[in-house]
This record gives C-alpha cells, sequence and structure tokens, in this order.
C-alpha cells in the first residue's frame, strides 16, 4: 500500500460509523486477496504468504467483531461465511490457484457492498436482508450442529 493510499485510509478512518469501518476491513480484505492472486500468477510465494497472512489478520479481526455483537442468525452466517473464507484461503494457496483468491474477493466485495448501503442509509429489503443471509450457502454454526473432538496427541 502506497503512502498515499495510508494517509486517505487514516482519514477516512477517523470519522467513520460503524458501517464505515466494515467497508474499511472489507476493501482491505478485498485488496489482500487481490494481491494474493496476483502473487500467485507471478510465482512470488513470500509475497503471497504476506498478503494471505494478513487476509487472516483481517478475516479474525471481522469474526471477533461479531462474537461480540449480539449474536442471532444474521451472526451466525457471517461466522460461517468467515470460516469458508478461511478455507477457500488455505485451498487455493495449497493449489496454487490465483482464481480463488478472487472468487473469494468478489463474495467479500459483495458483503462490502451491502454493508456501504447500509451505511448510506439505503433502506431498501435487498439492503436490509442480503441474499446470503436469507439463503444459507455456508454451513451452520449453531452450537447443536459443530462437534468439538478431542485430540490426544502431544508434541
Amino acid at each position: 500500500m502506497s503512502p498515499t493510499e495510508m494517509a486517505y485510509r487514516k482519514t477516512a478512518i477517523g470519522g467513520a460509523s460503524g458501517f464505515g469501518l466494515l467497508v474499511a476491513l472489507y476493501d482491505t480484505l478485498a485488496g489482500d486477496l487481490r494481491r494474493a492472486a496476483d502473487a500467485e500468477r507471478d510465482r512470488d510465494l513470500g509475497k503471497r504468504t504476506l498478503e494471505v497472512n494478513h487476509a487472516f489478520l483481517v478475516v479474525a479481526y471481522l469474526e471477533d467483531w461479531v462474537n461480540n455483537g449480539s449474536g442471532g442468525e444474521l451472526a451466525d452466517r457471517l461466522i460461517a461465511f468467515y470460516r469458508t473464507l478461511r478455507a477457500k484461503m488455505m485451498e487455493a494457496q495449497l493449489k496454487r490457484s490465483p482464481e480463488i483468491f478472487e472468487q473469494q474477493m468478489a463474495e467479500v466485495l459483495k458483503i462490502r457492498g451491502i454493508w456501504q448501503r447500509l451505511e448510506l442509509g439505503d433502506s431498501s429489503p435487498a439492503a436490509k436482508t442480503p441474499a446470503w443471509a436469507q439463503a444459507p450457502n455456508y454451513p451452520s454454526t449453531s452450537p447443536t450442529r459443530l462437534e468439538h473432538t478431542a485430540s490426544s496427541w502431544s508434541a
């Protein structure tokens, strides 16, 4: 990220609402995924790793934000989205696939657009209840559907 972009982001975040901060995080995540795809195409594993690691960090922040919220079905779906996103980022690395990074970037940008419409006061039904929140495309995260298994290995 250039110094000009950094200065712009700091200024934008300084006066941002909660939705504005979400939009900024999604912008950062989409940029990380785009740069990871570009690095994969260039066969620059060091740069790709740097970008993917940062993307994982941003996803962790987003997931933490949801975990500290009021919960509910939307929160469950967002957490499921973040889990799927992490799995797809790992798959993209294993398969050395810039296309998978780009597909995930497109998904991130869809959700970013929803947060931006909400920030701008769009009260249309599409802005309030996005399709991905109505029809689950991701596995449920409800406690009754998650299985935790104990491991007995040690290092």
